[in-house]
């Protein structure tokens, strides 16, 4: 009998066993509106020209070699990270009070801020603070803080099913009713799933409340530039918690704004009181990351510390984003005129309201599944749709489909 017999069995990650659902059907004109990457108007993935130009720099410089990495990784990626979610002026940064982890991702950004606030936030080694994500939210949240030890991870109101928006009144009902110190993972912009972000005047009401009542801000920064092709505009939120006197994690990941998917690049950067509090706390973050990974892989910081730090490159970078962000704008534009135009029961304006990759459709359980019995268009079941995953060639078929399940599924 094997050791492993009464091991119990997983079910699949959702996101991946939709694809391999998707990949098994042989129906021609099937649609995948599940993957959590770009893809071109051709339905395929695209490495952008200013990363094949680096490639191609680093591959033909004789200095670079495969020796180990310093534990909390490559210098100048780190530093290039975070000037770019802080800004290049940040008085943070020039008072010596920002540190930074390579990290494997923004995953691993979010493990390691997890495994250090689980030992050393609100008391050592303290499992019991509350740590809130939104409801809903991206569904690794929940699992790297409740497997970093966290026993109490709980939801704060986000979206509003009835208006396809933002629950302000709830967000904030819950930010005044939570333990004082607790922690708060917040979408710093294209929130995942729903695409509906803060405004400015709501993350400034949104920070007094946090700062009066001594809450912790984990951010989590997966599309800088990539939500509305702004790199300031999608890091302002970031940049004010800041400016308020906020300590800060930021998970930051380079997997969706430079389509290093594989590579797995992120950073993990921290904004502490003082230098010493941050001389203090990088000591620990050296000791978490050392029996994590150890040492973070070269490649993909490489590429993206090279990119950053050239101006010229880093011009050609925000062009290659920018093409990015304006055809999921203009997906999202077509595919509401689309909708508007079959005179679809309900209102569609929520999907240019909200940013990003991805759009909460509003679409209940029953009629994604008729989505994907009938007419072969995959998706989440609760409605989340990549806009990516439109095309100019699939977009009539993709809202004639939806105006189906909406007329035909209640």
């Amino acid at each position: 009998m094997s050791v492993f017999c009464d091991v119990p069995l997983s079910a699949p990650v959702a996101v991946f066993q939709l694809t391999q659902d998707f990949n098994n059907d042989p129906f021609p004109t099937k649609v995948n509106l599940g993957v959590g990457a770009y893809r071109t108007d051709d339905g395929q993935p695209w490495v952008l020209p200013v990363v094949k130009k680096v490639e191609k720099v680093i591959v033909h410089d004789d200095r670079l070699n495969h020796e180990y990495l310093p534990i909390l990784g490559l210098p100048e990626f780190r530093a290039a990270s975070s000037r770019l979610v802080l800004g290049d002026k940040s008085p943070a940064i020039m008072e010596s009070r920002v540190g930074a982890v390579q990290c494997l991702g923004g995953t691993g950004a979010l493990k390691i801020g997890a495994e250090f606030l689980r030992r050393y936030y609100n008391g050592n080694n303290n499992t019991k603070t509350p740590v809130y994500v939104s409801a809903p939210t991206w569904e690794n949240h929940n699992a790297v803080f409740a497997s970093a030890g966290f026993e109490d991870v709980r939801s704060y109101r986000y979206w509003d099913a009835a208006k396809r928006g933002l629950d302000m009144s709830g967000f904030l009902g819950d930010l005044e009713s939570c333990p004082e110190r607790s922690i708060f993972v917040l979408h710093a912009c294209a929130h995942n799933p729903t695409g509906i972000d803060p405004t400015q005047e709501q993350w400034r009401q949104i920070a007094r409340v946090m700062m009066r009542r001594q809450l912790f801000a984990f951010f989590d920064s997966a599309y800088q530039g990539f939500a509305s092709g702004n790199l300031e505009r999608d890091a302002w939120a970031v940049r004010h918690f800041v400016s308020a006197g906020f300590e800060v994690f930021c998970a930051q990941s380079f997997s969706k704004n430079f389509g290093l998917y594989n590579e797995r690049v992120g950073n993990l950067t921290v904004v502490a009181r003082d230098a010493d509090s941050l001389r203090r706390l990088m000591s620990q973050m050296e000791k978490i990351a050392r029996v994590t990974w150890s040492n973070p892989p070269s490649q993909g910081a490489r590429v993206v510390a090279l990119t950053l730090n050239s101006p010229q490159l880093f011009d050609e970078w925000k062009d290659n984003v920018k093409t990015m962000a304006d055809r999921v704008l203009l997906m999202r534009a077509q595919l509401k005129a689309k909708l508007h135009a079959l005179r679809t029961p309900g209102t569609w304006d929520h999907i240019t309201q909200q940013i990003g990759m991805f759009s909460f459709t509003g679409l209940n359980p029953k009629q994604v599944e008729y989505l994907e019995k009938e007419k072969h268009v995959y998706l989440m079941a609760s409605g989340r749709i990549n806009m990516c995953g439109l095309t100019t060639k699939n977009i009539d078929y993709v809202a004639a489909s939806i105006h189906e399940a909406v007329t035909v599924v209640q």
